[in-house]
């Protein structure tokens, strides 16, 4: 299950994702907010929280630009969230961060990119590489 959120700025790319994942048949929760002016940080502790406790597999989070939500993100130890405007980075950040949280611009995304971006992220696995596995060990140490 992939739980999604947002602020103000990202509530319209939300609700397109979250019909994206429907249309998918990727299971996904909506953690908020409702279209009303909100603090990103609030949101984006509800969905970190909830991805580094396992209830939920990994999560998206969208603001006007994702930079605000993806710094409160990686404040919740166990989150490596990351930042995409485009389908490489994605890739990336699945493949060699095992990036559990994905972080998009509502304001800079239209909705056609934004719906390929969370296809590349959740169709690529992280490839358990002994280097990128040390590297995401190594940024596990770093909460400690």
């Amino acid at each position: 299950m992939i739980a999604v959120a947002s602020d103000h700025g990202g509530y319209a790319l939300k609700q397109v994702i979250l019909e994206h994942l429907a249309q998918r048949g990727t299971p996904a929760e909506d953690l908020g907010c409702n279209g009303e002016r909100v603090d990103y940080p609030l949101y984006a502790e509800k969905l970190s929280r909830a991805v580094a406790a396992g209830q939920y597999e990994r999560g998206i989070l969208v603001c006007g630009t994702g930079i605000g939500v993806s710094i409160a993100a990686n404040k919740i130890p166990g989150i490596r969230a990351a930042l995409c405007g485009d389908c490489f980075s994605a890739e990336m950040s699945r493949q060699h961060n095992d990036a559990n949280v994905l972080c998009l611009g509502g304001r800079v995304l239209g909705p056609e990119l934004a719906k390929k971006i969370v296809d590349t992220y959740l169709d690529t696995p992280f490839s358990g590489a002994e280097s990128h596995s040390r590297r995401i060990a190594m940024i596990k140490d770093l909460e400690s």
